[in-house]
């Protein structure tokens, strides 16, 4: 008795049930889509860019189901709207400390937000500039 053979009587239903032979024929191929083949990852790297301050509600959606670290390309606002900018990574900043995730700028056009099982490396260079940064704000006249 061949392979096929074997499998068929093992899954056999009921007589009175319909077979999957009688519906789909003798042979029949399963088609998969690719994606369907790849096992469920547990964290997702995701890009996003935020043109306006509304496309921030499906960066913070992924970051509370606390799988996602987010790769945020925030050029498009900055050279829209510095005040919306600073309003869209301000909401970033609030949802990043109420999930106990971390939050750090790349460069001047991407900031990274990360769940609370995931932290940013940050180098001595980093903190200094994040220093110098502060200092800078602090003799900058009140206005």
């Amino acid at each position: 008795m061949d392979t096929f053979s074997k499998l068929k009587n093992i899954f056999k239903k009921e007589d009175n049930d319909i077979s999957v032979d009688d519906e789909l024929g003798e042979e029949y191929v399963e088609l998969a889509h690719p994606d369907d083949r790849r096992p469920k990852a547990k964290v997702t790297v995701r890009p996003f860019v935020v043109e306006d301050f509304t496309d921030i509600k499906p960066i913070l959606d992924s970051l509370r189901e606390g799988v996602t670290i987010a790769l945020v390309n925030i050029r498009p606002l900055k050279e829209k709207d510095i005040v919306e900018l600073k309003r869209a990574v301000s909401k970033l900043k609030k949802t990043c400390d109420a999930i106990n995730g971390d939050i750090a700028g790349f460069g001047e056009d991407w900031v990274v937000v990360t769940p609370s099982f995931a932290q940013i490396y940050r180098t001595n260079q980093m903190e200094e500039i994040k220093e110098a940064s502060s200092a800078s704000e602090r003799m900058r006249p009140q206005e």
